[in-house]
């Protein structure tokens, strides 16, 4: 005889042994969710009218949810710029501009994938192209194997917490919180670990100066003004796009959506730009409409906007719609374009997938009493709000080396996201409550890539690289950025003014001191009609 009592934990045991066994999660989470949501009509827990919730839920929160539309924009961006040639043209020139001083190389991979972290969001694409650029060179000149693995590792996974992170976006949807929220909260954290990262290296450097040397002096091809050109022309296109999709965001003017839409055009510019083939009749119509942009932007901020504004950013859009124009005349960015479309699609349909059994699951669970069963479980841990953020925080570590983040966010977010509004709420207040914990999260799932033996980073960088690198070389020089990690993770639980620092205060309201005045009104005098007639 089965109780209702016994149906949850029963849920969370089968779907851990399925996903141990290796079926794909999206069926596994479908068929869990509808096999014990018979079992449970069986048993008497529910009509079977409580299934209907199943297709509306599926409807309302994935079919017409329009946040999640943001996904396969951001996904052709990143799937164009992987590319594109940005991340050879950027490592070069911060590579000559780093490489005179000790563990140069190092701090140009990290300064690289920040960059590269916050307009491509994509970690098997970054961790490649570093690889096949910078691992090469790093060997040439002496560095330290496991420094060179662990280094590239842990940069590529810097996108996983840079804006406009893939994981943000999915974490803001599954949390109720907004994208522009979650950005914000994500950046101080994001900063924090490249200061982590670099700080590693610099006390490498003064500990161990042999295993990051300066790059020689023979070896510099550029320098001056030329070597500055060439990071400046990597550097801005790149921060102008990063504007685009996130300072339209963060300022209000664009919603995720309309900002993954302005990044995949983005892209398919800068894509253009950074080709050898691209025209010089190209090039002036791109300085033409950079210069009626700007016209534009400075006639929007002091002057209303008129008819030279809208004739200013006109041009503008004819200039991107040209350059546009000009991938579809190189064979190469049309074949670009063309992989873009079928990433997009692959990881597009595997979300929807994913979302789609997620749901089925969730319903049912919480059908049979399931979220009551999680927050008794979660909220009587020892140590209160610190015990439950320790306890999630290890939870989400282990977990992440059996599932990916799309699986965890899915399945593990929802169920826990109650519980963590209820208890983080009196630390930081009801608004910032989960996107701290959003933010904590996602800090802690970049492991998921770096941890052995099973760290996807690992996969990629052990595909790409030299037959001399060892495998143990791969996974021993993963662990110190693991630790470094886990720092970051212990910063954010034990300041969580690093992610709430940027967000807006929430207004304070003193209930008791509300005064509620309502002005005297004089009445005109009542009307005399005289006597009723008889």
């Amino acid at each position: 005889m089965i109780t209702i009592e016994m149906m949850p934990p029963l849920m969370f045991g089968g779907l851990v042994l399925a996903m141990l066994i290796g079926f794909p999660v999206a069926f596994t989470l479908a068929a869990l969710g509808l096999s014990f949501g018979f079992l449970a009509i069986h048993e008497g827990f529910f009509g079977f009218s409580f299934l209907q919730a199943i297709p509306e839920r599926i409807y309302g929160s994935v079919l017409a949810n329009e946040l999640l539309l943001a996904i396969p924009f951001f996904t052709f961006m990143g799937a164009i710029l992987e590319r594109c040639g940005l991340a050879e043209d950027m490592l070069d020139s911060m590579g000559q501009l780093f490489g005179p001083i000790r563990g140069g190389l190092g701090y140009s991979v990290i300064i690289v994938g920040f960059i590269l972290g916050a307009i491509t969001g994509t970690v098997a694409a970054q961790v490649i192209a570093m690889a096949l650029i910078s691992m090469p060179v790093m060997i040439r000149y002496g560095y330290n194997m496991r420094y060179i693995t662990g280094v590239l590792a842990a940069s590529g996974t810097i996108t996983q917490l840079v804006p406009p992170s893939l994981v943000l976006i999915v974490l803001a949807d599954q949390l109720g919180k907004s994208v522009g929220d979650m950005y914000l909260g994500a950046w101080g954290p994001s900063i924090l670990q490249i200061a982590l990262f670099a700080g590693y290296t610099f006390a490498l450097s003064v500990i161990k100066p042999g295993h990051v040397p300066a790059v020689p002096k023979e070896a510099r091809t550029l320098t001056g003004w030329a070597l500055w050109r060439k990071c400046l022309l990597g550097i801005i296109p790149s921060a102008v796009l990063i504007f685009v999709v996130l300072g339209t965001m963060m300022l209000g003017l664009a919603t995720p959506t309309e900002a993954g839409a302005m990044g995949a055009v983005g892209a398919i510019v800068l894509a253009v730009i950074h080709h050898k083939d691209f025209s010089s009749a190209g090039h002036k119509v791109l300085l033409v409409g950079v210069a009626a942009a700007g016209v534009g932007t400075i006639i929007g901020i002091y002057l209303t906007p008129n008819l030279p504004f809208k004739i200013a950013f006109a041009i503008a859009y004819l200039a991107v719609a040209w350059v546009c124009i000009e991938a579809i005349r190189i064979p190469d960015l049309r074949m670009l374009v063309k992989q873009g479309y079928e990433t997009t699609m692959r990881i597009t349909c595997m979300v929807t997938f994913i979302l789609i059994g997620s749901t089925c699951f969730s319903i049912v669970f919480l059908g049979c009493n399931g979220g009551v069963w999680l927050e008794h479980m979660l909220t009587s841990l020892p140590g209160g709000v610190w015990g439950f953020l320790i306890f999630m925080n290890l939870f989400i570590f282990f977990i992440a080396f059996f599932l990916d983040f799309f699986e965890i966010a899915f399945i593990i977010i929802p169920m826990i996201a109650p519980i963590a509004q209820k208890l983080l709420t009196p630390i930081v207040g009801a608004d910032a409550a989960l996107i701290w914990f959003g933010v904590m999260l996602c800090v802690n799932m970049q492991t998921s890539f770096l941890h052995p033996p099973f760290g996807f980073a690992l996969f990629y960088l052990r595909g790409v690289a030299p037959k001399e690198v060892k495998s143990s070389d791969i996974y021993w020089g993963a662990m110190p950025w693991i630790g470094l990690q886990a720092i970051m993770v212990a910063v954010v639980i034990a300041f969580p003014i690093t992610v709430t620092g940027l967000l807006d205060a929430p207004i304070k309201v003193d209930l008791d001191k509300i005064k509620i005045e309502i002005p005297d009104i004089e009445l005109p005098p009542p009307l005399d009609f005289g006597q009723p007639k008889n």
